[in-house]
């Protein structure tokens, strides 16, 4: 993730902190979410998890229990924990709190110092950058990484921890809106330039271009995640293809510090 690093040094979001073993099961699983390791309806075994990611099953569960309260993982009705699978619903009201955060995170940038600005500007360039290289390559997955980074860039220059907070989790349920409404990983080719006019609006101190950018982009992903399938398929040419696992996959043991 680039350039995430200053803009929250720089930013001020939160206080260091020493991190925990739950932080960092935590941390794990989600990006397991992320990437489709654990997909939206897999069932979690804690004894599995525990084992496989080395760990005893308290801070393991302390770790999901947290996710269920971020709204990740849900209880079915059979014993345990799994991971949520988004709604056409759960579709809408993800994107309207967004449409209601992201242009507010916009003015938040605009309103910091000129440096700063910049700083902002070459940073979120980077991840435009880093989606026009996965266009070329038709990289689904890198294009989709790299649109994520770019919008938790905005959120780490908002200077707002709660708005960063929310943020974070937002996105997390908008890649989990993709898994669940798409049989594979898609993603739209038309977000380079979508996110080139985000840019050029914050580069031109334009606020209400900005805003209604951004609207219109989450406008338009709730149509394309809630598109009849035959009238999904009439895009495909404007869309990049990545295949997802259907089952949960082995998660890697954690590298523990010492001392934690």
């Amino acid at each position: 993730m680039s350039g995430l690093t200053s803009a929250r040094q720089v930013g001020r979001l939160a206080p260091v902190r020493r991190t925990s073993t739950v932080d960092l099961i935590a941390d794990r699983l989600r990006e397991a979410v992320v990437d489709g390791s654990l997909p939206p309806g897999a069932a979690l075994g804690e004894a599995e998890l525990a084992f496989q990611l080395g760990v005893s099953r308290g801070p393991l569960r302390e770790a999901m229990q947290r996710l269920t309260a971020e709204g990740l993982l849900v209880i079915p009705r059979c014993r345990g924990l799994a991971v949520r699978t988004m709604t056409p619903e759960d579709v809408r009201d993800i994107h309207w709190l967004r449409a209601r955060i992201e242009p507010e995170l916009g003015r938040r940038i605009l309103a910091r110092p000129l440096a700063e600005r910049k700083t902002v500007l070459a940073e979120l360039g980077t991840e435009v950058k880093r989606m026009q290289r996965a266009l070329k390559k038709d990289d689904a997955r890198a294009l989709g990484d790299a649109y994520l980074d770019f919008h938790r860039g905005l959120a780490a220059w908002g200077g707002s921890i709660r708005l960063a907070r929310m943020m974070s989790t937002l996105l997390i349920e908008t890649r989990l809106c993709t898994f669940s409404m798409y049989e594979h990983f898609e993603v739209a080719v038309d977000r380079v330039p979508e996110h080139l006019a985000f840019v050029d609006a914050l580069a031109a101190e334009d606020a209400e271009r900005f805003d209604a950018l951004m609207c219109a982009h989450l406008d338009a992903e709730v149509r394309r995640l809630l598109a009849e399938p035959e009238a999904a398929k009439e895009d495909d040419a404007d869309r990049l293809l990545a295949e997802t696992p259907d089952e949960p996959q082995p998660l890697d043991r954690l590298d523990l510090p010492e001392g934690i």
